[in-house]
């Protein structure tokens, strides 16, 4: 039997730098219909649904028939949302075997991205959390809101960090630079892991939480793709996600 897969987009409605991001308008339509639409499109996932602590956004969603589910608002991060997401299914004996964690700020989220990364739990039984990179100019590198990531040999993620990583003292540079797109899937026991493991240094230092995986020796699988995301956090990532679409003449997938 193939293996149950979920998509999660989990969505907050408050956001310090661009408050109401979620149902902000890309080419008429809220971002997180482009995001659900998009996802939608990848015919691995065997169910997609938003998990959100807004009631706007939960009245939202079903008013155009997006499954929804209503969350805590005391959870920090996407993947405590997807947690309780877990945690409920599991009581109603409905849960996946791998939850694929789809940004609700990512528009360009796109099914090759989401087939990329359910290819390791397909290659190998033991994979338990896999992501995406992209190469970066390296003149990107020093800014600290494009998340570095280093694999080793065979693809497994060594670090993640806000700081230019890897640090190539020749001159001029001849290192190779890549941006973490944060898309996560994840085998439903590293989602139960995660959980109990406490917050450590490296991910306080970082502000990334993919490093608690990394510090408890849960391997993090990397591919690499080739189509860039916008994700949203500033007025202008928003004109720059439009100026895409238009640009390309991507029309809004039906939902």
């Amino acid at each position: 039997m193939p293996p149950k897969i979920i998509g999660v987009i989990p969505a907050h409605l408050e956001s310090v730098r661009l408050p109401r991001k979620p149902l902000l308008p890309i080419c008429g339509h809220p971002m997180i219909a482009w995001v659900y639409a998009r996802a939608r499109l990848a015919p691995e996932l065997s169910e997609l649904l938003v998990a959100t602590d807004s009631d706007e956004i939960d009245e939202w969603c079903r008013s155009v028939r997006i499954p929804a589910m209503m969350t805590s608002a005391a959870h920090r991060s996407g993947t405590d949302r997807i947690l309780e997401v877990l945690a409920r299914q599991s009581k109603e004996g409905c849960a996946g075997d791998v939850y694929v964690n789809v940004q609700g700020d990512e528009p360009l989220v796109d099914p090759e991205h989401i087939r990329l990364m359910l290819q390791p739990f397909s290659e190998a039984a033991e994979t338990q959390v896999a992501t995406l990179k992209i190469a970066l100019d390296p003149a990107e590198a020093a800014d600290p809101n494009k998340v570095k990531v280093v694999t080793d040999s065979s693809g497994a993620a060594l670090y993640f960090s806000r700081s230019p990583i890897p640090y190539d003292r020749n001159q001029p540079s001849t290192a190779a630079y890549y941006k973490h797109i944060g898309l996560y899937a994840y085998s439903a026991s590293a989602l139960e892991k995660f959980r109990r493991f406490p917050t450590g240094p490296l991910e306080q230092a970082e502000k990334l939480e993919q490093l608690r995986f990394l510090e408890n020796n849960i391997p993090i699988i990397v591919r690499e793709t080739t189509k860039e995301t916008i994700g949203i956090d500033t007025p202008e990532d928003l004109r720059r996600a439009e100026e895409y679409f238009e640009r390309r003449r991507i029309h809004f997938p039906e939902i």
